[in-house]
């Protein structure tokens, strides 16, 4: 195992970081009461990664079984409980857990519970998710083709049960 080829090639470093002070407003309000903050997106992590806050509300539905081809996903679970399919059964997670999910690995999440969560999620490569988790309430109300079209474009596959 070895580090990656350079890709800084300067000899004095560069002032690049990006802070994000806690108190950031949430990028997106859902119905249900979930919110999503990107905490670093594909755009600001050059698709590296993508790091995005979920709140979850009571009863919140989550995410059915599905798979991505191109991108890993992991959850860490900052407080509350949140239930997450692992492709063979649905385990609880709890505030410090964590859950990897490679590349093509069945998973889902939900909020079961009478009471709020909230959890760390991170895409390896970092793809373009946030038009994803802008859109896909208004593509699921259309449903049909033109939901699993975009569920396509952006590398999520549902399947049944």
């Amino acid at each position: 195992m070895s580090y990656p080829e350079p890709r800084y090639l300067g000899e004095n470093g560069e002032i690049n970081a990006v802070f994000r002070p806690a108190d950031t407003p949430p990028d997106i309000v859902s119905p249900g009461g979930t919110t999503t903050h990107y905490l670093a997106s594909h755009a600001s992590t050059g698709g590296e990664f993508g790091l995005y806050k979920v709140d979850m509300g009571p009863k919140a539905p989550g995410a059915k079984t599905h798979f991505h081809r191109g991108i890993s996903e992991s959850f860490y679970v900052l407080s509350g409980e949140v239930e997450l399919y692992n492709g063979e059964r649905w385990v609880t997670g709890r505030q410090g857990d964590f859950l990897y999910v490679p590349v093509g690995g069945l998973h889902a999440f939900k909020n079961d519970s009478d009471d709020p969560l909230s959890m760390l999620m991170l895409f390896s490569p970092g793809a373009p998710r946030e038009e994803y988790f802008e859109r896909v309430a208004d593509f699921a109300q259309r449903g049909g083709e033109e939901l699993r079209a975009f569920q396509v474009r952006h590398d999520s596959f549902f399947v049944e049960g």
